[in-house]
């Protein structure tokens, strides 16, 4: 029987375990992860829980699941962009707003139901094989796997630290140069949909380099140590360096001073978080090959790059 390992994200602390369950394993029945809870298939940090036992965030979840449990989604015919596909594992280059995961308010239209429609094998696995995530409006590299040895090879890779992802963000401010920022993510203690930096949080680790430097703004490589939510979003609001159309750390828009007209257009149009997964390197599951893709931005954000080099000349 295959074993599905989650860490409770931050947004989860002070749910009921059985409510976070279902927050965490979409993909299943409430009603068959209150069996499996019953039949102590569930543990937390290695020990039971009771259904109503509340969790703190940032707990180890190990799931006793079922291999012939189908996955509870409709396929739909949604266009995917493969960078890379073999018996084992696929590789999507996903787009800014698509949702990765079904849930509340997103039962379709997601990159789950588009991969069931790929190849609809997939609903035996737990989110059709999909083993990390990417924000709604975060584009890049996602990796997916098609069996259950490559879970698990692809799971115990990310426990272990080993998959390399990059992400090229671009930010408010002018910065001199790279660094790296070592401080503790939490729930925000007033919204629950955000994190932010506190004492009482995980440990994370998020390195910058410089790629480019604008008038006012820092086109910048990211790479990550731990893996916790929003964290290139929190940890760049933190320095003081949010990311460009980040409505949610970013605080209120407010347009640039000596923007041109096309740029600040651009500014205007731009409606999402301008970061994206431009790296993937990982071991494939079956042969121990290092095998790494790199993927470059996207049409609008490579667009606000190109007018915002020149507007340095206007």
């Amino acid at each position: 029987m295959p074993i599905l390992t989650e860490t409770v994200p931050e947004e989860c602390a002070g749910m009921r375990f059985d409510q976070c369950l279902a927050e965490i394993f979409p993909e299943y029945s409430r009603r068959k992860l209150q069996s499996w809870i019953k039949a102590d298939r569930v543990r937390v940090d290695g020990e039971l829980r009771r259904p109503r036992d509340k969790l703190d965030g940032g707990e180890f979840i190990a799931l006793d699941a079922e291999a012939e449990v189908v996955l509870e989604c409709e396929a739909e015919a949604i266009p995917l962009q493969i960078v890379h596909e073999d018996e084992s594992i696929i590789i999507v280059n996903k787009p800014a707003g698509l949702v990765v995961h079904p849930g509340a308010g997103n039962w379709s239209g997601t990159l789950v139901n588009a991969l069931l429609h790929h190849q609809a094998s997939l609903n035996t696995l737990p989110r059709a094989g999909i083993v990390h995530r990417l924000d709604k409006e975060t584009s890049g590299l996602l990796m997916i796997a098609k069996t259950w040895q490559a879970h698990n090879s692809l799971t115990s890779q990310l426990q272990e630290r080993t998959i390399h992802r990059e992400y090229l963000a671009l930010v408010k401010g002018w910065m001199t140069a790279g660094g790296t920022v070592d401080e503790p993510i939490g729930r925000h203690p007033v919204d629950r949909k955000r994190n932010t930096v506190r004492e009482d949080g995980k440990p994370a680790v998020t390195h910058y380099r410089l790629e480019q430097r604008f008038k006012r703004h820092t086109l910048v490589s990211v790479k990550l140590e731990t893996g916790r939510t929003h964290q290139i979003r929190v940890h760049m609001a933190h320095i003081k360096y949010p990311l460009v159309g980040d409505q949610v750390y970013g605080g209120r828009f407010q347009m640039p001073a000596g923007c041109n007209e096309a740029l600040a257009a651009a500014f205007k149009a731009f409606q999402r978080q301008a970061l994206h997964a431009t790296k993937l390197g990982l071991e494939h599951p079956d042969t121990g090959e290092y095998l790494e893709w790199e993927q470059t931005m996207p049409d609008d954000m490579q667009h606000l790059v190109d007018l915002l080099q020149a507007n340095e000349v206007d």
